[in-house]
Order: structure tokens, then C-alpha cells, then sequence
């Protein structure tokens, strides 16, 4: 997989300020940006999903009419890899990358419906809107702190959320997905279960929890959701408070160590998301023990 792609690499020579980036383990990279008063071609040997974040009105896309404009946030465009698309941003626009392979589109093809195709192609799409895109970039990629271990789970379902329904909508196949009936057998829950309390403090991923019990990231999700009534990342993050409750209670650990055990990289982003949990900061919890 690529350090950097090539529309990464291109946006950096432009106007375009990065303000966030990551890449998950996959090898999928995440990005965010600005850009005003910019012209750029992009044409590169991947697929880039770009989604709007916040205004993008004056951004326009050259056809071969002319220009024409249609941005603003919540649009979404979709460059296939070779494609050759044309800009000219004129103001303010601020948008999401997620950058990936023909390999990602055919591990999630395999991986969900246990099948590949010949070839992958997806559509083109310019300033385009779709409900489901929407909800899962603004749920899970703009809701949480990309840097920190504990949220490679959230971010590592919402890229294989999003690839799914790039596959399912807008490529050349259209797989329609499989249903998925009933929760995880009682001795599949136990191991990820344990499997999740022997590894809170380390950057768990959804791809670690689906190989534990031999299924794919898709019927994993939905399987451990029917089981446990909330997602996986949802419920990682339920056991890291509870940890964090325990350690805070009944152990004199500072709270850096708190946070590292319970798989937060700094202790500011474990005291906000304890707070957003509890009501209160770790450190006022703890206080309660010695009243």
C-alpha cells in the first residue's frame, strides 16, 4: 500500500491546508482539508471518495459543456481511479478524503460477499448526494479524534462501511448485501469478549474482533450488534469506561496510566471522553473516593 496517494500528494502542492490525516492499518488514508482561490487536475491510480464538509458552493468542475458548479456541504464526489477531473475552486470549501485501492474494493467484495469480480470499476460522480454517505461520514469521521488509538475502531467500521455502500451503489457489480439473521453463538461471544477486555488498552480494530470468531468485518458487525444491542465500536468504548471507573476507584494509578490501560493515547482525550460519559472529569470522580 502507498505511503501517500497521488491525490494527497497533489493536493499538498496546491492551496489546499491539511488539517487532519490518517491511515488505518489497512493501508485506507483518511484526510482532511481546506482550499479557496485554487485550479487543480487530479488523475490518479486509486479512488478517491470526496465528501463536503462545509460550504464548496463556488467549486466547479470543468465538462465538457464548461464549467459547471453544484457543491455545498453534504455533496459528495467520486473520482475512479483514471479519471481525470478538472477544478477550479473560487471560495471556502472544506471536505473529507478517503483514499483507497482496487485491493481495499476487492477485500471488502471477498470479505462481505464472498466473491470477486473480473475487475472493479466504480462510477464517476460529480456533486452528487446520498443519505447513507451522509450519516456515516458526519457519524463517525468528523465525531472523533483521528490521532488517538481508541477511535481506530470507529474509524476502521466507517471505512468499511463506506466501501461497502460504494460497491453495493456505485460500482459495476451492485451486489445487493446478504442478510444476516440472528446474534454470535454463544462460545463466538465469549471469545470476542475476552478478547476485547485482554486488549482494551491497545487500538483495536474491526477487522481483530471479526478474525476471532472467522467471519467477515459485515457479518460480524451486524451479528455482534443482534448479540450485544449496540455496535462493536460502541461497545469497546462502553468497557473502556468501565475500566476507567475501576482503575479511578480503586487504584492509586495516575491518570496518564489510566488512560494508556484503557487505550486513550493522551490523558486529555481520556478526561473528555469520561466526561462525555460520566459527567464528570476523572479527576473528580476520583475525588468522590476520598470524601
Amino acid at each position: 500500500m502507498p505511503d501517500h496517494y497521488e491525490a494527497f500528494e497533489n493536493l499538498s502542492k496546491h492551496n489546499a491546508v491539511l488539517h487532519n490525516s490518517v491511515a488505518l492499518n489497512s493501508g485506507i488514508q483518511l484526510a482532511v482539508w481546506s482550499n479557496k482561490r485554487d485550479n487543480i487536475t487530479q488523475y490518479c491510480n486509486h479512488h478517491t471518495l470526496s465528501l463536503y464538509v462545509a460550504d464548496g458552493y463556488e467549486s466547479y468542475h470543468k465538462t465538457a459543456y464548461g464549467w459547471k458548479n453544484g457543491g455545498g456541504p453534504d455533496r459528495f464526489c467520486l473520482m475512479p481511479k483514471e479519471s481525470e477531473s478538472v477544478w477550479d475552486i473560487r471560495d471556502d470549501l472544506t471536505f473529507v478524503h478517503l483514499y483507497c485501492t482496487d485491493e481495499h474494493l476487492r477485500d471488502v467484495g471477498e470479505r462481505v460477499w464472498d466473491r470477486s469480480p473480473a475487475a472493479f470499476t466504480l462510477d464517476e460522480k460529480t456533486f452528487s448526494q446520498d443519505a447513507r454517505i451522509t450519516a456515516l461520514y458526519r457519524q463517525f469521521l468528523l465525531d472523533c479524534d483521528w490521532q488517538q488509538n481508541a477511535n481506530q475502531l470507529t474509524l476502521s467500521t466507517a471505512s468499511t462501511l463506506l466501501l461497502t455502500h460504494l460497491v453495493q451503489h456505485y460500482s459495476n457489480v451492485q451486489w445487493q448485501l446478504p442478510v444476516v439473521n440472528g446474534g454470535l453463538a454463544p462460545a463466538a461471544l465469549r471469545n470476542v469478549l475476552d478478547y476485547i477486555e485482554a486488549h482494551l488498552a491497545q487500538a483495536l480494530l474491526l477487522s481483530d474482533l471479526a478474525a476471532q470468531v472467522a467471519l467477515s468485518e459485515y457479518h460480524f458487525a451486524r451479528m455482534f450488534r443482534q448479540s450485544m444491542g449496540v455496535a462493536p465500536h460502541q461497545f469497546v468504548m462502553q468497557r473502556r469506561m468501565v475500566r476507567a471507573n475501576d482503575l479511578l476507584l480503586n487504584s492509586a494509578l495516575p491518570l496518564t496510566d489510566i488512560a494508556l490501560a484503557c487505550g486513550f493515547s493522551s490523558a486529555s482525550h481520556f478526561s473528555n471522553r469520561f466526561k462525555a460519559a460520566k459527567g464528570l472529569t476523572p479527576s473528580q470522580l476520583r475525588a468522590t473516593r476520598q470524601r
